[in-house]
């Protein structure tokens, strides 16, 4: 059986310009576009593309955008200041502070500072308590994404066998959570997962989050499988001595066995 590739950037087309139209409509409404606010701090390789993406995006669409640059050593207090600021400012109607954060800052303290109404990575309490019992402000934009392509494909999940591989807070367990209420039978794996292949086999969905390359391979994949992944991660030279930069690899493609 050939495989179908999922092109996620043809279905981020689709989005961007579903979401063009929702914002002229609003601009029609208030007179006024939606406005991003981005705090980044650092110089994380990752992040700083990812950043500068969510920049572009938003200036594609029609949403108003707002970067706001600390270097490392920047004191927490002043990014927890800024947040507030942001969280009366009514031109700003999202908030997002791109993650790693320094190992110095307290993350679960900054992202709860900010607003659950203006939370759209849907990391504060209130929103990932509602991923539990329904009504999040926002979902978590990653699994979110991922739901969007299978609902692309019509892939349906009620009663499928889906396995997610990672179970970080920002992926792995919202992606989990948001599964369920499509009414699949979820399992999660992780760092500790004995005999991987055991549980990937099993799978009629495979959702990829861990972030290392070549950690499922083909025998690990049932025919007719669809597979997800979301996961990037820095590819190192393998030159000893080399001076070449990593190289930050992403997925935005899936593949299905359909």
């Amino acid at each position: 059986m050939t495989a179908k590739i999922i092109d996620g950037n043809a279905v981020a087309r689709t989005i961007r310009n579903e979401c063009r139209e929702r914002v002229q409509r609003i601009v029609a409404q208030s007179g006024a576009p939606p406005g991003l606010a981005v705090i980044l701090v650092g110089s994380d390789q990752a992040s700083r593309i990812y950043v500068k993406n969510k920049i572009r995006t938003c200036a594609d669409v029609g949403i108003r955008s707002f970067r706001f640059d600390y270097p490392i050593d920047v004191k927490q207090d002043e990014v927890v200041a800024k947040i507030a600021e942001l969280n009366e400012d009514p031109a700003v109607h999202g908030i997002l502070v791109q993650l790693p954060l320094p190992a110095s800052f307290d993350m679960a303290r900054i992202l709860h500072t900010i607003s659950a109404d203006k939370d759209v990575d849907g990391f504060h309490l209130y929103n990932v308590g509602g991923l539990v019992v329904g009504g999040t402000v926002f979902p978590p934009c990653t699994p979110y994404g991922v739901l969007k392509l299978l609902e692309h494909e019509n892939i349906s999940l009620e009663g499928k066998n889906v396995v997610v591989v990672g179970a970080s807070n920002i992926v792995g367990k919202p992606m989990a959570l948001m599964l369920m209420q499509h009414e699949a039978t979820v399992c999660i794996c992780h760092a500790k997962t004995r005999d991987l292949a055991q549980f990937t086999l099993l799978a009629d969905v495979l959702v990829v989050a861990a972030g290392y390359s070549n950690l499922i391979l083909p025998q690990m994949v049932r025919t007719g499988a669809v597979v997800i992944e979301v996961g990037s991660w820095s590819a190192m030279s393998i030159s000893p001595g080399s001076r070449q930069r990593p190289r930050i690899l992403r997925r935005s493609q899936a593949a299905s066995d359909r």
